[in-house]
C-alpha cells in the first residue's frame, strides 16, 4: 500500500537549472540522521562520513564477481587482474561523481533524471535500472542459496527461498540507525577478507604472475570467450544501481548546508569510498588469484562453477579448512550485497516514479523479483545450471551500466546543476572516456555474441 505518511522536508537545490527547485530526499526515514561534528580534527570527520562507501563497495564483491573471477582465473590465470584493476578505477571515479551530486544538489541520480528527462525517458530509465537490480538480486540470492547448500547442504531451491527472511532484517537494523547497519556491512566485509587473506597465504600465489597480470594484454580484446568473462567482471565491479545507492546514502550524514560544508564534505566521502573500493579491489583481485593459483596452474582450467572451486580448494591446496573460509565469505558476501541491493531498489522507485511505499514493501518486491527465477531456473534446469545463471546476470549489468553513466556525466558537467561542483575538464575526459570505453566493449560484446563478428 503508499506510503501516506507526511512528506519529508525539501532537499535544496544547487543552482537553477533543474527543472524543480527542491526535491523531497532519498530514503526520508534516514535523512540526514547521522551528524558529523563541526568542530572535530580530521580522523573524527574520517570516522563519521565512513559507512556509505562500504555499503556500495558491497556491490563490488557480490556473488556475482565471485562467478566471474573464478572463471576468469581458472581459464586464464592472471591475465583478467587488469580487467579488474581498470573496473575498479572506473568505480572509484564514477561514485566519487555520485558523491559530488548527492551532496551538491541534494538529489540521488534516479531523482536527478526524473527532474531532467521527458517521462517516456524516465520510464524508460527505471525499467532499465529495475532489470539491473533484478540481476544483481539474482546474482546475491543464487550466491547465498549455493552458500547454504555449501556450508549445510540445503538445496538450492530452498536456499533461495530462505534469503526472503533477511528482507525483515534490513528493515529492523534501518529502524534502529542507519550507523547499525553500516556496522553490520563492514563487519561481514572484513569476515571476507580475512577468509581471503588466509586462503591466499595457504596457496601461495606466484608475485611475478599476480603482478603480471596487472599489465594489459591485447589478447583480451582478440580472445571473444576472454572478453565475455571481463566485461562480466566489468559488470559485476562497477555496477548500475550502485551509483544510484550512493547519490542517496551519503545524504545520511548532517553536515552544514553551506558551499564550505559541502566542499568538505564531498573530500571526506570520496575518501571513505576510495578506501573502500581499494578493500574492494583486494577481494576481487583475491578471488581470482586464488583460482589461477589453485585451479589454473594444477590444470583445473575448467573450474567455473562456485560448487567445484568449493570441492577442489582443500585437495589441491593441502589443507582442511580452505573450502569451509570459501563458503563462509561466500554466504557472508551474499547476505551482505542484499542489505544494499533493497536500499537501492527503494532509492530508484521513489526518485524515478516519485511512489513511495512502505520500505517493508518495497524489499519484498524486489526480492520476489530476483527470487522467482532463481527458483524457477534451478527448478526446470537443475542446480548445475547456477553458476551460468551469476556469470549471465553480472553480463547482463554490464549491458545497462551505460545507461547510468551517461546521466551522472551529463549532470555533474553542467554548472547551471552543479554550480561551484561542476566537474574539471580532465575529470569530464577521464569520465567520458570511462563512460564510451564501457559502452563501446559492451556492443563489440553483443556483436560477438550475434555472430556478426569473428573471433
Amino acid at each position: 500500500m503508499p506510503d501516506l505518511r507526511p512528506t519529508p522536508p525539501l532537499a535544496p537545490a544547487a543552482d537553477s537549472g533543474w527543472r524543480h527547485a527542491r526535491v523531497a530526499p532519498s530514503l526520508p526515514e534516514v535523512h540526514r540522521s547521522v551528524v558529523v561534528p563541526t568542530n572535530a580534527g580530521f580522523w573524527r570527520k574520517v570516522f563519521a562520513f565512513a559507512g556509505p562507501g562500504f555499503m556500495v563497495a558491497v556491490g563490488y564483491m557480490d556473488p556475482g564477481n565471485w562467478a566471474t573471477d573464478l572463471a576468469g582465473g581458472a581459464k586464464f590465470g592472471y591475465t583478467l587482474l587488469f580487467a579488474i584493476m581498470i573496473s575498479n578505477l572506473m568505480a572509484i571515479l564514477l561514485q566519487h561523481l555520485c558523491v559530488k551530486l548527492g551532496i551538491a544538489t541534494g538529489r540521488d541520480l534516479a531523482q536527478a533524471c526524473r527532474d531532467h528527462y521527458s517521462r517516456p525517458t524516465v520510464w524508460f530509465l527505471w525499467i532499465l535500472c529495475e532489470l539491473a537490480i533484478a540481476a544483481c538480486d539474482l546474482a546475491e540470492v543464487v550466491g547465498s542459496a549455493i552458500g547454504l547448500q555449501l556450508l549445510f547442504g540445503i538445496p538450492l531451491v530452498w536456499g533461495c527461498l530462505i534469503t526472503a527472511a533477511d528482507v525483515m532484517f534490513v528493515l529492523l537494523l534501518q529502524h534502529r540507525g542507519f550507523r547499525y547497519l553500516e556496522a553490520v556491512v563492514i563487519t561481514l566485509i572484513l569476515t571476507i577478507g580475512t577468509c581471503f587473506a588466509v586462503e591466499l597465504w595457504v596457496a601461495k600465489p606466484s608475485l611475478l604472475g599476480v603482478l603480471g597480470g596487472f599489465a594489459p594484454s591485447p589478447e583480451i580484446l582478440r580472445n571473444s570467450e576472454m572478453l565475455y568473462v571481463a566485461i562480466g567482471i566489468l559488470g559485476a565491479t562497477v555496477m548500475p544501481h550502485n551509483l544510484y545507492l550512493h547519490s542517496s546514502i551519503v545524504q545520511t550524514r548532517k553536515y552544514e548546508q553551506t558551499a564550505g560544508g559541502r566542499r568538505e564534505a564531498i573530500k571526506f566521502a570520496t575518501i571513505d569510498s576510495t578506501f573502500a573500493l581499494m578493500f574492494a579491489l583486494f577481494i576481487n583481485g583475491a578471488i581470482l588469484v586464488l583460482a589461477a593459483a589453485a585451479f589454473h596452474r594444477t590444470g583445473h582450467q575448467d573450474v567455473a562453477e562456485i560448487q567445484g572451486a568449493f570441492h577442489l580448494l582443500d585437495g589441491v591446496l593441502g589443507v582442511t579448512f580452505a573450502s569451509v573460509l570459501f563458503a563462509v565469505a561466500l554466504l557472508a558476501s551474499g547476505q551482505n550485497s542484499t542489505l544494499t541491493g533493497t536500499l537501492a531498489g527503494q532509492i530508484v522507485m521513489e526518485g524515478f516514479l516519485n511512489i513511495r511505499l512502505r520500505p517493508w514493501l518495497r524489499r519484498l518486491i524486489t526480492r520476489a523479483i530476483a527470487i522467482v527465477p532463481a527458483v524457477v531456473i534451478i527448478g526446470i534446469y537443475g542446480e548445475d545450471k547456477s553458476t551460468e545463471l551469476l556469470v549471465a546476470s553480472q553480463v547482463c549489468l554490464s549491458m545497462q551500466l551505460g545507461f547510468a553513466c551517461w546521466p551522472l556525466m551529463r549532470f555533474t558537467g553542467e554548472k547551471a546543476k552543479m554550480g561551484e561542483f561542476v566537474n574539471p575538464w580532465w575529470i569530464k575526459l577521464l569520465g567520458w572516456s570511462a563512460t564510451l570505453l564501457i559502452i563501446g566493449l559492451n556492443v563489440k560484446l553483443l556483436l560477438d555474441i550475434a555472430g556478426l563478428t569473428g573471433s
